[in-house]
């Protein structure tokens, strides 16, 4: 272990510590935190650096960035909370190279050091070969467990999650192991996918075998209700009840492999060559009759066919695997901005001309009761009416105004007490300064001194940049803003239908969050919640509301406008 320490010389100055702590898995436990905290305290007590935070992450990967302990780290970095950071290892914090250097970068700005138990004070030397080892770990670890798993599936054993219709086996060997990837068949699940095959095969929908299965209170896969796309799935994937192999006795392995997107962090899949592919017979798993399986897979064939025809993709060649509503529908003016007030779920097109809450239709009156629906012409021309006569009401304005400006200062009081606060830090951090400066004047080798000087000298040039970022001024509203909003607001409207019309609605969809629509009286109540970013940006003069200016992006931060009673079409 290596250990560089810093004493400290003189008891005003005293480095502010915090602590990061993580496990990745459920093969560990956690003590396993407990016993990093530990040994972090006694590296920081070791040091004299006072303790103001302890971060963990329990049961997640360091392959992502995505862990609430890890983002409280990064913002109280932000926020200069702190002025080291302890840690049992570099691995701990991330196994991602990209994403070691980014948290480098970060803590190198804010003048705050990065100390771990088994690598002693990071530098970017650390960052490169570390960060290096970490992502080939990761990989080896992925490749060792990818040979497992293909070992068990070879053997007939599942390589995955279970599937419905089966009950996981729990047993140990003789050296009293767990035996991982048994099932057995689940004989009530395995009536109920009888069921949905019989059902889809004679020319039941998966929506309506979804809805009868709902009101038999029958859980689904996930103990949730059942919905459409759980029964139909995708095709071309495997996913989905009507195209599990298993249940005709084969076990189907590697199909799909998923990625870590780099931009959000999260996983996607994609889908293995057919050469990569195990399928393996396991015979003793078997739901289905092959005439049951086959009696499913010649009407979906037969769907998609249809599907093609009405696309005008008629062939002799097969039509491609898609899912069972794949017909491109037409992008409306609203779509993706409504949600049922009922449930919170989204609106979608339930015929020609209408639109209709999706969970009520898809899941049942289990799921949501709201079965009332509403023309698009009607929603359309109701929401362009609220958005130029009542979510920008000259009284209601004048009332959100006032209140604006009272949060606006209190926000502005804030600000000004942690500019203090910095000010109030500098100026110890100069007397420290002069502290050490004396020291050597007095006699101190300088070689016991500079390194504490050079931290010093560090943290002051960050709390100057800081200090140095200006404050932004308050928006200033405009006294007619309201009047003005709702002369752009009709212009737009009216150039909804012209040759550039599709630049005019983005527009319009830029200044609504969401559209709620709650039922009354056998009726659809209509509420514009606005984007008031873009609603003042508009008001403002911007070119574009959909790029909000900056006092008017500082609005958005806070608050949200809402159409206050509603209305009715």
């Amino acid at each position: 272990m290596s250990v560089d320490h810093h004493p400290v010389l003189f008891p005003g100055v005293v480095m502010r510590a915090v602590i990061y702590t993580r496990y990745s898995s459920d093969q560990q436990r956690d003590a396993s935190i407990d016993d990093q905290i530990r040994i972090c305290k006694e590296r920081v007590a070791a040091e004299g650096w006072q303790l103001v935070q302890v971060y963990r992450d329990a049961a997640f990967s360091g392959a992502t960035t995505l862990r609430p302990g890890y983002q409280a780290l990064l913002e109280g970095a932000r926020e200069a909370a702190f002025d080291v950071v302890v840690a049992e290892a570099l691995d701990r914090l991330s196994r991602d190279q990209e994403d070691v250097a980014a948290l480098f970068k970060r803590l190198q700005y804010a003048g705050i050091r990065l100390i771990t138990l088994g690598e002693g004070e990071i530098s970017a030397l650390h960052v490169g070969l570390k960060g290096t080892m970490n992502a080939l770990f990761l990989k080896d670890l992925a490749d060792k467990v990818r040979r497992g798993l293909r070992g068990r599936v070879d053997a007939g054993k599942s390589g995955g999650g279970n599937a419905y219709g089966y009950t996981v086996v729990r047993q140990l060997d003789a050296a009293g192991e767990p035996i991982r990837g048994d099932r057995s068949i689940n004989a009530a699940e395995a009536e109920v996918v009888r069921g949905i095959f019989r059902e889809f095969a004679v020319g039941k929908s998966p929506r309506a075998i979804a809805l009868a299965l709902n009101h038999e209170g029958i859980l689904g896969p996930r103990g949730g209700l059942w919905s459409p796309s759980t029964i139909y799935g995708n095709r071309a994937r495997g996913t989905g009840i009507l195209n599990n192999e298993a249940y005709i006795g084969r076990l189907i392995w590697n199909r799909l492999r998923y990625i870590k997107d780099p931009e959000s962090g999260r996983r996607r899949s994609r889908a293995n060559a057919d050469a990569a592919v195990t399928m393996v017979e396991v015979p003793e798993l078997r739901i289905l009759t092959d005439a049951e399986w086959e009696a499913v897979k010649a009407r979906q064939s037969s769907l998609d066919r249809d599907a093609a025809a009405r696309d005008g993709l008629q062939s002799s060649a097969p039509a491609p695997a898609k899912p069972f509503w794949s017909k491109q529908r037409p992008r409306y003016l609203f779509s993706g901005l409504m949600q049922c007030g009922c449930c919170g779920g989204g609106f979608s097109k339930i015929s020609q001309d209408h639109f209709g809450c999706s969970t009520a239709r898809n899941k049942g009156p289990t799921a949501c009761t709201n079965r009332i629906g509403i023309r698009r012409d009607v929603l359309e021309a109701t929401v362009l009416d609220g958005l130029r006569n009542r979510l920008m009401d000259p009284e209601l304005f004048k009332a959100f105004a006032g209140a604006f400006t009272a949060e606006w200062n209190k926000q502005q009081g804030a600000s000004a007490a942690t500019q203090d606060g910095l000010r109030a830090e500098r100026h110890k951090i100069t007397q420290q300064m002069e502290r050490l400066v004396d020291a050597i004047a007095d006699g101190t080798p300088p070689s016991v001194v500079n390194k504490r000087l050079a931290e010093l000298e560090q943290r002051q040039q960050s709390l100057d940049t800081k200090l140095a970022e200006t404050v932004a001024p308050a928006p200033r509203l405009h006294p007619n803003l309201a009047e003005v909003y709702r002369r752009k607001v009709a212009t737009l409207a009216d150039a909804l239908g012209a040759e550039n019309g599709a630049e005019a609605r983005e527009v319009v969809r830029g200044l609504i969050d969401a559209i709620v629509l709650v039922p009354e009286d056998s009726r659809l109540r209509v509420e514009v919640r606005g984007a008031l970013a873009a609603i003042l940006a508009l008001g403002q003069g911007a070119q574009n509301a959909k790029s909000p200016s900056a006092s008017a992006e500082a609005l958005s931060l806070q608050v949200k406008l809402v159409a206050g009673i509603g209305f009715e079409p």
